[in-house]
């Protein structure tokens, strides 16, 4: 019988980022299913989102040290090739599974509903107005097979949804357990997922700036009342997602 292997990670962050960045790890592990195989290969993919978060962290502490060129250079190579690495393993077994996103980005084959959204500019914001927070991220609970891996934002049926940051649609996906969702690509490389909308109003490869209306609230998927999901990912797919309020709160976006 194989034995699981403990992964001993050196945390050098501050104290409320340590934590984050281990739920986050545990989130991960806990996506597996029971297999020896798949719980080894997921632990390996938690610990390549760990070491990408730090290795941003790195880059931005550079950054703000003004430290020489080459140091900051160096430093980004080592996230990229990180995000690369994680992007394969997650691609790869995403496919396997039949995601939507990894599989059908344009939402074609799904018959996506939907419609259409007009031009707005803005600022970074909250991806709804008038809303309340439930399920936060690594939530646990029985109504998810394993833990929570967004920030859920109760909200009535058929509110806008809109794009927290200027970027690219990446996909336009349903038929899973997100329902109707659309994922943007932001300009520092991470994705944001709109999850369980009514309708989609944006297309794959369409550019979005902040508060455009990707879409309308809903109850698609597996849900037991209308919500959105939001959820960060360093990736496109599921397995790399990171604390999401941390993350907008790096691009002054506060959710209370």
């Amino acid at each position: 019988m194989r034995q699981r292997q403990s992964i001993r990670i050196p945390w050098r962050f501050g104290t409320a980022t340590s934590a984050a960045l281990l739920v986050a790890l545990l989130v991960a592990v806990a996506a597996a299913p029971a297999s020896a195989d798949r719980i080894d290969g997921t632990a390996r993919t938690a610990h390549t989102v760990h070491a990408y978060e730090k290795a941003r962290a790195r880059v931005d502490r550079l950054k703000d040290e003004r430290a020489p060129a080459e140091r900051v250079r160096s430093a980004e190579d080592r996230r990229k090739t990180l995000r690369d690495r994680l992007w394969d393993e997650l691609r790869r077994s995403q496919r396997a599974l039949y995601d939507p996103v990894a599989v059908d980005r344009s939402g074609r084959a799904g018959r996506c509903p939907r419609g259409k959204s007009p031009k707005k500019k803005g600022s970074w914001q909250t991806p709804v107005a008038n809303y309340w927070l439930t399920a936060g991220f690594a939530a646990g609970g029985d109504r998810w097979r394993h833990r929570h891996t967004g920030q859920d934002f109760a909200v009535n049926s058929g509110t806008p949804v809109r794009s927290v940051g200027p970027g690219t649609v990446w996909a336009t996906t349903c038929g899973d357990g997100f329902g109707n969702q659309v994922l943007v690509r932001h300009r520092d490389g991470y994705f944001t997922q709109y999850a369980h909308l009514s309708r989609i109003d944006v297309r794959k490869g369409q550019r979005v700036t902040a508060g455009r209306r990707l879409g309308l609230s809903g109850a698609t998927g597996n849900v037991t009342g209308p919500h959105l999901h939001f959820e960060v990912r360093i990736t496109p797919y599921l397995g790399s997602a990171v604390p999401p309020l941390p993350w907008l709160a790096r691009h002054g976006v506060r959710v209370r």
